[in-house]
């Protein structure tokens, strides 16, 4: 009995074929569902070759679950038809590819950190998302990673997304970290 896939994540380094062979043999098959290719090789070599079998995208180790699970959403939504980029809390809309942020319609300016802060609390709207994950989020190397810098982020954004405090948007939690305190529109 077939299981009908919404998308495969594959890694090249399988036991019995290599991750090129399977994703070959399943085009081959006229399988049409989207494929990540998942793993440890970076060269350019692999990448072109991975899509030239058929992947649809390709992300190397080591990675970020978030980034992974935005790659699987961003393949799900293309297969499904629809391809909106957009996370929407409430009058907040974060658009995802042209990296852009919008109060009430109206363009909000952000630094590439204010960005990266704003996009990972709406990826978590309603959760409490810890200062070390938040850290850990917008800093991809090792460079200082003072607590400090994080709140002056956090600051700016509650100016810049709310100057009249009346949305209040991003709550903090004392110790603990922030909740985008606005929820998720759906559709």
């Amino acid at each position: 009995r077939e299981v009908p896939f919404d998308v495969g994540i594959i890694d090249l380094g399988l036991p019995k074929m290599s991750g090129m062979e399977l994703i070959k043999a399943l085009r081959d098959e006229g399988k049409k569902f989207p494929v990540l290719i998942l793993t440890a090789r970076s060269s350019w070599q692999d990448k072109v070759e991975g899509l030239k079998q058929g992947a649809d995208d390709y992300l190397v180790k080591p990675f970020h679950v978030e980034e992974l699970l935005a790659r699987v959403n961003a393949l799900l939504r293309r297969a499904a038809g629809w391809s909106k980029p957009t996370l929407e809390c409430g009058p907040v809309a974060l658009d995802l590819a042209a990296q852009t942020v919008s109060v009430n319609g109206a363009n909000v300016d952000l630094t590439s950190y204010e960005y990266k802060v704003l996009e990972y609390l709406m990826m978590h709207a309603g959760e409490l998302v810890s200062k070390a994950d938040l850290t850990e989020h917008i800093y991809q190397q090792d460079f200082d990673r003072d607590s400090n810098v994080l709140e002056v982020f956090i600051g700016r954004l509650r100016k810049k997304l709310d100057p009249d405090g009346e949305l209040k948007p991003i709550e903090t939690v004392r110790g603990r970290g922030y909740r985008f305190a606005i929820p998720r529109t759906e559709g």
